[in-house]
């Protein structure tokens, strides 16, 4: 397939002002330090247009909402798992930074088994308080999206043959909840059908050969699974006829996405998106290595495009919108390479026609994934410089 030519431009601009970002228009709150951000000029691949495109496109750029309403501890306090894996209580005012930070996007992930009876209904204070967050973002015109997440298990979901039917049945009751809690909500709410479907607790976990027989059942379980949710929401009634849904591939992968044994759920409103994760490269953005700490234009960035590359070939060139729901690269004393990564990875993915979302997961110190940028204890931005990368170069 025919590729328009790639040309990057070496701009540079000072992170130390106010700046328009992706937010409409709208001037962002951002102050950097003044670190110099790149700006690419990465020459847009050619796209059709149609209505889910542009709707992708609108999205701007996102963020998430981390380690907060996913957290799977169970609790005798419900409130408490809210905060049970390190964020605060969430308020009002956090969201408004992210808002007027320019992000356009938000997505929060849900975990739900730990806060249903035995008959899968949602707890009062859980739907509620989910509810009350959503409110936060959509009352600011942010899109925003929800979904099952932490819900890996056989008892909920899990993607084999044996345990199809009971997946698809928790799915169902979980979305079947949602869908009457969110009917009357518009567009800017978005329903993701389920985080990173894999064979939780196997040797196959995070990497599955599509050609086994292993392989191939996987991924026929979570597209029966996902063309159950376009059905169930389509027939639900309100808003849901035409709301535009996400769905993923195995474990979120674009490689997965991109086998020819997956394909997407018929969907008679034509509004599903295809939903991945790529932390990419893998070495720079998601592993412990600190000794692969530096982001290298035209070495490492290749294994940007290379993903960019075959989303856009299979996907965005026939006009089926990608989100790439999580993204971003872990602290390791890299600042300066974690700034280039950001625009970078955002300016080859707008090319190709894609939506980025940054997974915020609120950790700054320790050796783990150190993902957070936005301080939410003391609602400042710790990493301003990433997100005003990501906004200068997600148009």
């Amino acid at each position: 397939m025919h590729h328009t030519a790639r040309k990057i431009s070496a701009l540079f601009i000072c992170a130390s002002i106010l700046l328009t970002g992706c937010n409409g228009g709208k001037e962002s709150n951002l102050a950097g330090t003044g670190a110099e951000i790149p700006e690419y000029d990465i020459e847009a691949r050619e796209l059709p247009e149609n209505e889910a495109m542009t709707f992708v496109k609108n999205l701007k750029i996102g963020w998430n909402l981390g380690n907060t309403l996913d957290s799977d501890s169970k609790t005798s306090v419900e409130r408490a798992a809210e905060t049970s894996w390190g964020s605060p209580m969430i308020t009002e005012e956090m969201i408004a930074d992210i808002k007027d930070a320019g992000f356009n996007t938000i997505r929060i992930p849900v975990t739900w088994h730990t806060h249903v009876d035995d008959s899968f209904k949602i707890s009062d204070y859980w739907l509620g308080r989910v509810k009350e967050i959503v409110d936060y973002a959509y009352k600011r015109k942010m899109y925003v999206i929800i979904n099952i997440h932490h819900d890996m298990e056989k008892s909920y979901y899990y993607p084999t043959y044996e345990t199809l039917e009971s997946s698809r049945a928790y799915s169902d009751a979980i979305w079947g909840q949602l869908c009457e809690a969110f009917k009357d909500y518009d567009e800017h709410l978005i329903f993701e059908s389920i985080n990173e479907p894999r064979l939780k607790g196997t040797e196959n976990e995070w990497w599955i050969d599509e050609n086994s027989e292993t392989g191939k059942e996987a991924i026929d379980c979570i597209m029966q699974v996902n063309q159950s949710f376009v059905d169930l929401v389509r027939a639900s009634g309100g808003s849901n006829a035409t709301r535009y849904l996400m769905t993923p591939s195995y474990c979120a992968s674009p490689t997965y996405a991109c086998t020819d044994y997956f394909s997407l759920p018929d969907d008679p409103a034509q509004r599903t998106i295809l939903s991945v994760h790529a932390y990419e490269p893998y070495n720079f953005a998601l592993s412990d290595d600190k000794s692969s700490n530096a982001f290298i234009a035209g070495r490492t960035s290749a294994q940007v495009k290379t993903v960019m590359d075959s989303l856009y070939e299979k996907y965005t060139s026939a006009g089926i919108p990608v989100v790439i729901g999580e993204f971003g690269s872990r602290n390791k004393d890299n600042l300066e390479a974690r700034i280039d990564h950001a625009a970078y990875y955002v300016s080859e993915a707008r090319a190709a026609g894609i939506t980025c979302v940054w997974w915020d997961n609120h950790a700054f110190t320790g050796n783990g994934e150190l993902f957070g940028l936005y301080d939410r204890e003391e609602m400042e931005w710790e990493y301003p410089d990433i997100a005003i990368a990501m906004m200068k170069n997600c148009e």
